[in-house]
């Protein structure tokens, strides 16, 4: 038997950072999540290197930047190359496998597990094209998401019960196979990423007259930078709704992650009940966030924190227990925690992250990390930098944005225009270009968007094909 840890990654998608108890959520009920940070170590800023699924889910696995691995797009998607962790892992003798939502391109492509069960790849192995022409306005389809709201049955939520089914029996059945090398297993379940429909006895959970309301609404609140408003009109989900609709899609995502953390219960007990819960470092988090209708928004595409920062907490040997930090952390943190945390050997390569068990107990209050996007209904890339108490957004050939995030948490005053700030501001576009060149980013991500638009036919042929606005699971049309 291994004398190192296994390590369980639990993988969500669209769970925003605030919509759990322990973090102070005054309604959401997620009392496992809850017993988890109190057992272990919660990173109150953490954040994804993409408010988007396919981009965010292939810098997880290479430790890498968008604008460094590629995947821009959710219809540019991780396919094997650049090596992932599980790759390295299976190389030197380590069982790694997936159950549930990888959102890779799929086929036969080796995605650095050595079982992929359950496998929810993007569709078609093409994904959502629509998004890849970034300078065509209003035309995705927002209809199914007002709809498809409340309490009901629905395959996002069969699909993952089916995925906590399979973790559980995986669980058990490693809990009784003798391995002389730590084991990895990746679940990811979809929820609460939308269709917002509700398993009734979650939606009951939060009845309408008690449930708050979402912030940053008035017109004075609402987003200024021309990009961003770029991405509410592409994406007017809110305008679809009334104001029924809009507290019951809320619930909706609220009992969404009420029925996640009860998945993620049964695994863990699972884990418990198998006898290698003391040898087995498990981390939570998720691909990014959701706007919830705050700022008149939904689902995520955007900067602010509601879409970029993302829950992270993780529990086992040596890891502190009840106790949280705010240094910066971020899902390319994950595969040196996952390498280091077995005892494997990297190829050196130079990535960005800083292995989690370390990041808790120390690290520089200077660190900067990078979100970047560059999908649908964005004319140009958008770099976000987060470092000390700043939060920079650089948009190229727009005006940059500058939030004190320690003054004001909600990012309402843009202060990059501001003459008292203009240190601050300049600095922080050091510490971005530090990290990546964004105009030169910006030009690359859409040069390769141009070839895979001739590849995939051309404009037309992309505007006239069919729309969808989530990925189907398997088996279903």
């Amino acid at each position: 038997m291994s004398n190192r840890p296994n390590v369980l990654l639990l993988f969500s998608d669209e769970h925003r950072h605030d919509a759990m108890g322990c973090a102070g959520h005054e309604r959401v009920k997620t009392p496992h999540l809850d017993a988890l940070a109190e057992n272990g170590t919660r990173f109150t800023q953490a954040f994804t290197p993409s408010p988007i699924c396919v981009p965010a889910r292939a810098a997880l696995a290479t430790g890498q930047y968008v604008h460094q691995n590629r995947c821009w797009s959710n219809a540019e998607a991780y396919s094997g190359d650049p090596v992932s962790w599980g790759h390295h892992l299976i190389e030197q003798g380590h069982r790694v496998d997936s159950i549930g939502k990888l959102h890779y391109r799929g086929g036969e492509t080796h995605n650095g597990f050595e079982e992929e069960i359950l496998p929810l790849y993007i569709r078609n192995g093409v994904g959502w094209i629509k998004g890849l022409l970034r300078d065509h306005e209003a035309f995705f389809d927002v209809s199914s998401y007002v709809r498809e709201i409340g309490p009901g049955s629905d395959r996002y939520t069969d699909y993952d019960l089916g995925v906590t089914r399979a973790a559980r029996q995986w669980l058990s059945d490693a809990g009784q196979a003798a391995s002389e090398k730590p084991w990895v297993l990746f679940v990811s379940w979809l929820r609460p990423h939308y269709p917002l429909t509700c398993p009734p006895e979650y939606y009951d959970l939060y009845p309408l007259d008690k449930m708050d309301s979402a912030r940053f609404v008035s017109d004075a609140e609402l987003p200024s930078h021309p990009v961003t408003r770029t991405i509410r009109r592409n994406f007017n989900y809110d305008d679809a709704f009334d104001e029924a609709g809009r507290q019951m899609a809320r619930a909706s995502y609220y009992g969404l992650c009420s029925f996640l953390d009860a998945q993620i219960g049964a695994v863990l007990d699972t884990l418990d009940q198998s006898g290698q819960a003391d040898n087995t470092l498990v981390i939570y988090t998720s691909d990014h966030g959701d706007h919830n209708g705050d700022r008149r928004m939904w689902t995520k595409m955007s900067l602010y924190d509601e879409s970029a920062r993302i829950p992270m907490m993780m529990r086992g040997p040596d890891v502190p227990k009840d106790h949280s930090t705010d240094r910066l952390a971020s899902l390319v943190d994950i595969y040196p925690t996952i390498m280091q945390t077995v005892g494997a050997v990297d190829d050196g390569l130079p990535r960005p992250g800083i292995n989690l068990n370390d990041l808790s107990r120390a690290g520089s209050d200077d660190r900067a990390i990078l979100s970047e996007y560059h999908d649908g209904g964005s004319p140009v890339g958008m770099f976000m930098l987060r470092q000390k108490r700043w939060k920079y957004n650089y948009y190229p050939g727009y005006a940059p944005e500058l939030f004190d995030m320690h003054a004001d948490p909600n990012e309402l005053q843009d202060l990059a225009s501001d003459p008292a700030f203009a240190a601050d501001r300049d600095e922080c576009h050091r510490a971005l270009s530090r990290i990546v060149d964004p105009d030169e980013a910006n030009k690359r991500a859409f040069a390769d968007q141009a070839k895979r638009i001739e590849a995939l036919g051309g404009i037309d042929k992309i505007l006239a094909s069919e729309e969808f606005d989530h990925t189907p699971v398997p088996g279903a049309p």
